[in-house]
C-alpha cells in the first residue's frame, strides 16, 4: 500500500472518469450524425447491440440529463410506510405446546407445502437434521395443524436456543410461550 499515495489512485480514476465521458459524448455525436444520415433507432440498435434506452439517450442528450438528475433524486431508504418482510409474514404461532405430537424419531418426508426443497426426508435421529425439520416447519407452516402434526413439545424445547429462525417468528413464539425464552436463557 504504501508505494502509492492516495493522490495518485485519485488520479487514476478521475482520467478514467474523464475518459469514459469524453467516449461517451463522442458515441453518442456518431449515433446522432448516423441517425441524421438516415438511420432508425430500431436499426442503430439492431447492428450496435445497446438497448433501447441507450440509443434514445444517445440521440436525445436531455432524455439522459433528465434521468440521471432523477436517479441521484431517488432516496436509498424505503417508503415511509415499509414494513420488512418479517414483520408482513403470518407465522403461525401453536395455541399450546400441549398439542404438539409430531414425530420424534425415525424418518418422515415433509408435505411440498411446507418443503418444496427436493430433500424433504429428514432423518430425526440425527440432530442437525432434526434441527433442520423444525426451523422450516416453524417457519413454513400455515395452519396450526402443521405444527401439531409435525412438531413434538419437548423436542421443539430441546431445540429451541439452537435453531436458527426469523427475529419476527422467535419473538411471537416466545410472547406466547416465555418458557422457550427461558430456554435461550438458560443455555447461555
Amino acid at each position: 500500500m504504501s508505494r502509492f499515495s492516495e493522490d495518485e489512485l485519485h488520479g487514476v480514476v478521475s482520467r478514467y472518469e474523464a475518459t469514459r465521458a469524453a467516449a461517451l459524448t463522442e458515441r453518442d455525436e456518431q449515433l446522432r450524425a448516423f441517425h441524421a444520415a438516415g438511420w432508425r433507432p430500431v436499426d442503430l440498435q439492431r447492428v450496435t447491440g445497446y438497448s433501447r434506452e441507450t440509443i434514445r439517450q444517445a440521440l436525445r442528450p436531455e432524455v439522459r440529463r433528465a434521468t440521471n438528475i432523477s436517479r441521484r433524486r431517488t432516496s436509498p431508504q424505503p417508503p415511509a410506510d415499509y414494513r420488512p418482510y418479517g414483520d408482513r409474514r403470518p407465522y403461525v404461532v401453536a395455541e399450546t405446546l400441549t398439542t404438539l405430537h409430531g414425530p420424534t424419531e425415525g424418518s418422515v418426508t415433509l408435505p411440498r407445502h411446507l418443503d418444496w426443497s427436493g430433500q424433504a426426508e429428514y432423518d430425526l435421529d440425527r440432530t442437525a437434521r432434526l434441527a433442520s425439520m423444525y426451523k422450516v416447519v416453524l417457519t413454513e407452516a400455515s395452519t396450526v395443524e402443521d405444527l401439531n402434526t409435525w412438531l413434538e413439545a419437548d423436542l421443539l424445547q430441546q431445540l429451541w436456543p439452537t435453531l436458527w429462525l426469523p427475529p419476527q417468528l422467535r419473538q411471537r413464539w416466545e410472547e406466547t410461550f416465555p418458557e422457550l425464552a427461558a430456554t435461550r436463557s438458560n443455555a447461555a
